[in-house]
């Protein structure tokens, strides 16, 4: 018996140890983590091991964020362990953040004994049904002979197809137990979820005629660019390359396509470019990769491109006309799907049409010349854009990666900060979780310990997760939290200005800690900036201190983020700053005056 365990690989092991052998199998070398009873023999394997990195966070939803930053910046899963009934409902924010980004995210937690399982017993509760709605796929395991395989395809399922997050729950008992541990390569469970990579190449051929006959086509491109690899984001820039054709992102899917790139329209969507938006409303060919159609990207759904043929490249079947009737769906990987499309276009020397191309052009460059991203930088006052844009210029040749917050700090930092490269930008797009930034940046920085890490923040976004910097100073990682203060909830303030009268409810952020005060309680370094004259060597000190800072960039408090799309309105509506008066967004919303979620 021990001559086939041997052979086979397999071995006799507690669960506990299982868990830990399947990280080290899966290539996990950061696991982030909040200890708790129900999880303590786990905590006891990885104390006699140094391969898997244990992260400490301060609460079970950043170790969630601080996952996803880690898995959105290195393509690999990130992983969390937390312990039964608070600390797995304290996971399920992160969970929903993950499923709605499409972030490969394997949470792992502990549950009372089985025996007990039912039995409202301490710090019970049922975390496979609160967690099924938010996850691709979870388990209970009741038996320790299951648990390795169930352990392996956890994996499989959160990194396969469109990634998302998965919950393998392990009662205390079966990680007392000992069994069977089969290494992946001798997994079954691995050959039950197959997602279709290879698209048909008939359909593809059909793709490439359609935007060869294009007039006025543009390349609608989302995260799902960055979720299949960095080989992607070069085909995307190829075929971009290869067409001629202009290209504009979601929120998710910035850097794909270099912010300095030829053809790049910009971000499209509520606060996206006004060239983006019109590009695509006016389109007759439509390209999209990698995205799903979502309300913030299409506003009104009756009136979204109307006069457009769409292609839809997604290896989510489920995607394809969930809220947009397309002409073409493609079913496959992005990077496949666009290494076909390239070596279709050049080998049957497709040309786009030339004429109505430099037309097409030509009428994208009036749109452009509209400078909708404008700002007039004047006196003391920083204005939030000349922060964000200062930045940029400081850290744009360092290795750089961003993380946000949400609010109006997260769309000027879509707006004025270039992305180059895929993976550099970390934000929470689809749930819009306030708290995310934070702990991201600290995932992202054990990932990338000698990269420069930023988290641009609001005032009140910053402290839903702020004992996150504990984390960073324990585990030194010198993440820098970039706060845009205006002493609001700046959206919510901006929306109830424009669509609610001016009756600025609960939205005005009283009772302020001192930013710099609170870095330096926790062992950071806090550093304060007023006058826009101070601005630059401010973020040289930033970037110069080897330690968690938290930098209190006071800015104006009534500024607004435009160019803005109101809610049910379609792309040609949108609005500029210089049309933005509190009586045009009147006239342009709804008569029953909608408000924008």
């Amino acid at each position: 018996m021990n001559d086939l365990m041997m052979e086979t690989g397999t071995r006799k092991m507690t669960g506990a140890q299982m868990v830990v052998q399947a990280m080290k199998d899966h290539g996990v070398e950061h696991l982030f983590g909040y200890p708790g009873g129900a999880v303590l023999p786990i905590y006891d394997v990885l104390f006699q091991q140094s391969a898997v990195k244990h992260i400490l966070v301060r609460h079970e939803q950043g170790a969630g964020h601080a996952a996803e930053g880690y898995a959105r910046s290195t393509g690999k899963p990130g992983v969390m362990l937390v312990t039964s009934g608070p600390g797995a409902t304290n996971a399920v924010t992160p969970l929903q953040d993950a499923l709605m980004d499409s972030i490969p995210l394997v949470c792992i937690t502990g549950q009372v004994p089985t025996t007990l399982i039912g039995s409202d017993a301490f710090q019970e509760c049922d975390t496979v049904g609160i967690t099924r709605p938010c996850t691709k796929h979870n388990w209970l395991v009741k038996n320790v002979e299951d648990l390795a395989e169930i352990l392996h395809e956890a994996f499989h399922v959160a990194t396969s197809g469109r990634p998302g997050p998965v919950v393998v729950d392990i009662p205390k008992d079966v990680q007392f137990a000992t069994g069977t541990y089969t290494p992946p390569n001798l997994s079954r469970a691995l050959q039950r979820y197959q997602p279709k990579r290879e698209a048909e190449r008939g359909r593809i051929q059909a793709a490439v005629e359609l935007m060869r006959s294009a007039k006025r086509p543009v390349f609608y491109t989302g995260g799902g660019v960055i979720n299949s690899g960095p080989r992607a984001s070069q085909l995307l820039r190829e075929i971009v390359g290869l067409t001629g054709f202009p290209i504009t992102s979601t929120l998710m899917g910035l850097g794909a396509y270099p912010a300095s790139g030829e053809k790049w329209l910009g971000m499209l969507g509520m606060h996206g470019t006004y060239e983006a938006n019109l590009a695509m409303h006016e389109c007759d060919v439509m390209i999209c990769v990698g995205a799903r159609f979502d309300d913030r990207i299409t506003g009104r759904l009756d009136a979204f491109s109307p006069g457009s043929k769409k292609i839809h490249i997604d290896i989510d079947p489920s995607s394809i006309n969930k809220n947009v009737r397309v002409d073409l769906p493609i079913i496959g990987d992005v990077a496949n799907v666009l290494e076909a499309m390239v070596s279709i276009w050049r080998d049957s020397g497709a040309k786009s049409e030339p004429a109505a191309l430099e037309e097409w052009n030509t009428k994208i460059a009036r749109w452009k010349a509209r400078n909708c991203l404008a700002y007039r930088q004047e006196g003391d006052i920083i204005l939030p854009q000349h922060a964000i844009k200062r930045l940029y210029e400081k850290t744009k040749d360092r290795k750089t990666f961003i993380t946000t917050e949400v609010g109006q700090h997260q769309m000027w930092a879509a707006q004025f900060y270039g992305f180059e490269e895929p993976n550099r930008w970390m934000t929470s797009g689809g749930l819009g979780t306030m708290g995310y930034g934070l702990p991201a940046a600290v995932g992202v920085q054990i990932a990338h310990p000698d990269a420069l890490v930023i988290d641009i923040a609001g005032d009140a976004s910053i402290q839903m997760m702020t004992q996150e910097l504990s984390t960073a100073v324990q585990h030194g990682a010198p993440v820098k939290v970039f706060i845009l203060n205006n002493q609001y909830m700046g959206m919510v303030r901006q929306w109830q200005q424009l669509l609610h009268g001016n009756r600025l409810s609960n939205s005005y952020s009283e009772a302020m800690p001192d930013f710099v005060k609170l870095a330096e309680a926790y062992g950071g370094v806090g550093i304060r900036t007023e006058k826009a004259g101070d601005l630059d060597a401010a973020i040289d000190e930033m970037i110069a201190v080897d330690r968690p800072v938290i930098f209190d960039c006071c800015v104006a408090n009534l500024e607004n983020c435009f160019p803005m799309i109101p809610s049910g309105k379609a792309h040609n509506e949108i609005l500029l700053p210089d049309e933005a008066s509190d009586e045009a967004v009147a006239n342009a919303i709804d008569a029953k005056g909608k408000a924008l979620v």
